[in-house]
């Protein structure tokens, strides 16, 4: 079992940087972690994703280049590192591990995933 708190999340105005943290616990060694995000009325959609050695990560295109996915696994804990906020971005933001080395991008191939954190950027 892996229990996944996240924390972090805020109102912000567009531009602003805000920095998710996920505390994870139980059998973490050699899972893939990633960030989903919901919006209201919309599905859920890939964010980030990193590997177990954190040398491979992935990003949705509409995050590259503003998001930075990075883990410390002296604290067993998986960041996201939100900058150039924009009003899109605002979703629940959800914390999700793998049973793989490596991330992937597909929802339902993470097998733990933590209770979400609010995030709201206004104009």
């Amino acid at each position: 079992q892996v229990q996944l708190v996240e924390s972090g999340g805020g109102m912000v105005q567009a531009g602003d940087s805000l920095r998710l943290s996920c505390a994870a616990s139980g059998r973490t060694n050699g899972r893939a972690m990633g960030w989903f995000r919901q919006a209201p009325g919309k599905e859920y959609e890939f964010v980030a994703g990193i590997s177990w050695g954190g040398d491979n990560t992935d990003y949705a295109d509409s995050v590259k280049g503003r998001f930075t996915i990075s883990r410390d696994h002296a604290k067993n804990t998986v960041s996201l590192q939100m900058n150039s906020l924009k009003v899109e971005d605002t979703a629940v933001y959800y914390c999700a591990a793998r049973g793989d080395l490596h991330p992937t991008r597909r929802r339902y191939e993470y097998d733990y995933w933590g209770q979400g954190t609010q995030v709201t950027v206004s104009s």
